[in-house]
């Protein structure tokens, strides 16, 4: 009898083994029809997404961890996405918001981030691009057209706009500030 149940615990274990890369191919196929049809809703291909996001990704986190924190601003993993905006995000997709860490969950937040972003963007007439995304992923939708239309710089997004420079243009007068960011980011993006 002892036998058997070893028998059975032998093969249970490499059933799970087995079904661990199948688990892994269905989850990163999902995730692939999902920046698919994303990329569809852009208006370019998967590939060119795909590239923004990588671009992305270096610049937030640097190393792609799904771990890394901004201790200045607490944005959180390989997005570096805010608490409060993954809060949002998990309540909207339903899911639970002390799992929004998980990396299946950041990337499943992250792409609802991308597609409001991207609503947002052609809505108000911006050509979708790697500027464009990484401007409003940083600046949130309505900060990036607040840049964009030239509206008054509220103290915070003067801030945030000082902050997402390198060290030797946060100082440039507050009338160059914008155009300053705009063209930092420009040439970092293109």
């Amino acid at each position: 009898m002892k036998r058997v149940v070893n028998l059975l615990i032998t093969q249970e274990k490499k059933l799970r083994k087995a079904s661990i890369p199948w688990i892994m191919l269905l989850m990163s196929t999902a995730g692939q029809a999902s920046c698919s049809k994303l990329a569809k809703y852009a208006g370019m291909s998967q590939t060119n997404l795909e590239h923004i996001v990588e671009k992305l990704v270096k610049i937030e986190s640097r190393t792609g961890q799904y771990d890394v924190k901004n201790h200045a601003s607490g944005a959180y993993g390989k997005y570096q996405i805010m608490p409060s905006t993954a809060k949002f995000y998990a309540k909207k997709l339903g899911i639970p918001k002390h799992l929004w860490k998980r990396p299946y969950n950041q990337d499943k937040i992250f792409r609802a981030i991308m597609k409001a972003n991207i609503k947002s963007l052609k809505k108000r007439g911006y050509e979708i691009s790697a500027f464009t995304l990484y401007a409003a992923h940083q600046q949130g939708a309505g900060g990036f057209n607040a840049i964009m239309k030239g509206k008054k710089l509220t103290k915070k997004l003067e801030k945030n706009l000082r902050q997402n420079l390198p060290s030797k243009l946060r100082r440039v007068k507050k009338s160059q500030l914008r155009y300053t960011w705009i063209n930092y980011w420009k040439k970092k993006l293109a």
